[in-house]
């Protein structure tokens, strides 16, 4: 497996002559595990750098917040920004959060998910950072949508806003709110946003 890193800075695209296959994408990630890579429908590679520590922080305490209510909830599991989900489009994707039903949890091998599992969360969280284009982060979150996610949150720290995905629907904004409450396949979860806009 060869693949050229890009001489420009990162988030950057890389298209190969021919996508990679599922294994060999793993083994590309676990080789390279200063870069977080996803991959689009196309077959082309995202590369992006990991998280300065706002964002990092952030990602934990929202982790932290999805997985002690999904303990308590007990119908699901949580996973974060390193789990990798093969999607029906054929991409790659790494929420910053995601909860996923047993049911659907329980549906996929044990040794696919050990890998990049073909799996669909039933919800997802992602975090702007500062280098995310708002564009680019609004096509992913329609992209999850599209791809079987029930729910979808985008969290702005930059703006200060919380903005909610649905089938079907607009989006839902919630501007500089002191909380968000999960609906549907979360109901019952509450997300406190003040150690999510940090410091």
């Amino acid at each position: 497996m060869n693949v050229a890193f890009p001489d420009t800075a990162l988030p950057a695209r890389v298209r190969l002559d021919s996508p990679l296959s599922d294994d060999d994408l793993f083994d590309f990630c676990q080789q390279n595990e200063f870069i977080r890579v996803e991959r689009d429908a196309n077959g082309d590679l995202l590369l992006m750098t990991p998280s300065g520590w706002d964002g990092d922080a952030s990602n934990v305490d929202l982790t932290t917040e999805l997985t002690n209510w999904a303990r308590l909830d007990g119908r699901g599991r949580t996973s974060g920004d390193n789990a990798g989900f093969t999607l029906p489009d054929g991409s790659m994707r790494s929420p910053d959060a995601a909860w996923t039903s047993w049911p659907r949890l329980n549906a996929v091998p044990p040794a696919e998910r050990k890998k990049f599992g073909r799996l669909v969360p039933e919800f997802i969280v992602e975090v702007r950072s500062e280098s995310d284009r708002l564009k680019t982060l609004r096509e992913k979150m329609r992209m999850w949508i599209d791809n079987g996610v029930e729910l979808a949150w985008l969290i702005d720290p930059q703006r200060r806003v919380v903005e909610i995905y649905r089938k079907g629907e607009e989006p839902e904004v919630h501007e500089n709110p002191t909380s968000v409450q999960g609906t549907g396949c979360i109901s019952g979860f509450c997300l406190v946003m003040d150690r999510i806009w940090g410091f």
